[in-house]
């Protein structure tokens, strides 16, 4: 075991203890911003966007008005929609994935980009294009992403959290700067969205916003709120600490405080699967969908160590995967009763990941180049065919060290549900 990953060990331990700890120990830390109850949203607005108004004002969009508007602005345009999961380190996995994708020719542009957490950090890139896969490569082969998790030491015992988000900050103000924001705004002009999550702190709902608006309304704050809301969805509770986001509506400015989105969800579709348009025979434009899993939905059995830290890590793993494929499952199932298509990308279980939150150089770089070299090959996705739609041959088994997502037959099973 090298220092950097015993050293990394210690610090995942450490949260345990903490958590021990102070479980009962509710005055430790200052308190958090919670909203005044007019100032909640209401309970029938699930699935709804948060958008940002000319006037400088959020205001709450059902997925159906989502749908109209997407309908009306992009009605010429096929529509492509482009779900990111939420990983951890495995986000390099849709990372790499997306470059592939480009080297093999077949990539569309993306009517509607959404991300959570780690797929909430790639997604303005995946927004923007192949002319941004540069820097996509670079964040995960070069080493940008080491030592994101930076130990606060004793200072976790009276903070919010045992890592610093400094490291995390200071990543996303390198690449989401002021070109970046112009460029989504330009694109945000055309009636595309892109769209991430994060999970207000105070009522547990997950909160769906729409950084197109932000990126063309925001005006001199505009790239501050960009990047809050990138760090907010992907600031893992008691890992990093919570954001503040202030926001401005009708009722006044409050504050909220935001955190991870894949607490709440692990991926999701906007519009959602019903608001879609049902594809018919006359369809010329029918609606297609692409779903990256940053993650295994599957975990091949091993041994796991009698200690704590090693039972929570585990338990916690297999119940993020089991949300992961539940909500996997009944989103292939509601996309197929739509007549649409859907295409869905996750890691093998026999990949040899090396942790959620392994963000060396090396393992980074690893899961980008299989998950583009998986890409190139035509060997990146899981086809949901609409119904009575023939399903394409099967490709050639190949070493299990070798599998890509299509090869592997726990994910590709999920698709042979809906027939």
């Amino acid at each position: 075991m090298t220092k950097s990953h015993a050293a990394c060990r210690w610090s995942q331990l450490i949260v345990v203890c903490i958590l021990t700890l102070v479980a009962g120990c509710a005055s430790l830390g200052p308190q958090l911003p919670l909203p005044m109850t007019d100032d909640t949203e209401p309970d029938d607005v699930a699935l709804s966007v948060r958008t940002l108004g000319s006037d400088g004002e959020f205001e709450l969009l059902s997925s159906a008005e989502v749908a109209r508007r997407l309908q009306a602005a992009c009605c010429e345009r096929p529509l492509h929609i482009l779900a990111l999961s939420s990983g951890g380190a495995s986000g390099a996995f849709g990372a790499g994935a997306l470059v592939g994708w480009t080297s093999l020719g077949t990539r569309p542009e993306f009517t509607v980009v959404t991300g959570v957490s780690a797929g909430a950090l790639i997604a303005p890139l995946a927004f923007l294009g192949p002319s941004w896969d540069e820097r996509v490569t670079a964040i995960y082969t070069t080493g940008l992403t080491d030592g994101l998790f930076q130990s606060r030491g004793l200072g976790a015992l009276f903070g919010s959290s045992v890592y610093s988000a400094e490291p995390l900050r200071r990543l996303i103000e390198q690449y989401a700067d002021e070109p970046m924001i112009e460029a989504i705004a330009r694109e945000a002009a055309r009636g595309r969205l892109l769209l991430v999550a994060t999970t207000d702190f105070a009522t547990g709902d997950a909160v769906i916003w729409d950084l197109g608006s932000i990126a063309r309304y925001g005006g001199k704050d505009a790239k501050a709120l960009f990047q809050s809301v990138l760090l907010a969805s992907a600031s893992v509770p008691g890992m990093l600490p919570p954001v503040i986001l202030k926001v401005r509506t009708k009722g006044g400015v409050r504050e909220e405080t935001h955190v991870d989105g894949g607490v709440t969800l692990p991926f999701f579709i906007a519009p959602a699967p019903t608001d879609l348009p049902q594809a018919t025979a006359a369809s010329s434009q029918p609606a297609a969908v692409h779903v990256i899993i940053d993650g295994p939905l599957r975990h091949i059995p091993r041994r796991t160590h009698a200690n704590a830290f090693s039972v929570f890590n585990r338990s916690v793993s297999a119940g993020l995967s089991h949300i992961t494929r539940t909500t996997l499952e009944a989103t292939l199932a509601a996309v197929h009763q739509r007549g649409i298509s859907l295409d869905y990308a996750a890691i093998p279980a026999s990949y040899p990941l090396k942790g959620d939150f392994n963000f060396g150089m090396d393992s980074q770089r690893s899961l980008f180049e299989f998950a583009a070299t998986c890409a190139e090959t035509e060997r990146l996705w899981v086809p949901v065919h609409p119904a009575g739609a023939e399903r394409a041959t099967q490709l050639p088994s190949r070493p299990a060290t070798a599998q890509c997502p299509a090869e592997d037959k726990f994910i590709e099973h999920l698709a042979a549900l809906t027939d």
